[in-house]
């Protein structure tokens, strides 16, 4: 039987970390074919993230690699804050 290592350990980040997706996703240009804004952080309702809430938008025009790079991306910056709060 197959363990389910995949939770979210902090409940609390749940929302931080979905903000980092749309934010990276947005600078990566990934929304801007499924808003039809330039999907910019300031549009975050317009993303479905609005008031703390997180809302799915459809996301099915993104291809596996995309969202593959938006996560690898949320990583590379967790390290790099956990890496500056280590040594400064």
């Amino acid at each position: 039987m197959a363990r389910n290592n995949n939770r979210t350990v902090v409940p609390e980040s749940r929302a931080m970390l979905k903000q980092m997706q749309y934010e990276i996703a947005s600078e990566f240009g990934l929304y801007g074919a499924s808003t039809g804004v330039g999907a910019d952080t300031e549009f975050a309702s317009e993303l479905g993230f609005s008031g703390g809430i997180a809302k799915t938008p459809y996301l099915g025009h993104l291809s596996s690699r995309d969202n593959g790079s938006v996560g690898g991306e949320i990583t590379k910056r967790l390290v790099q804050q956990a890496e500056q709060s280590l040594f400064h």
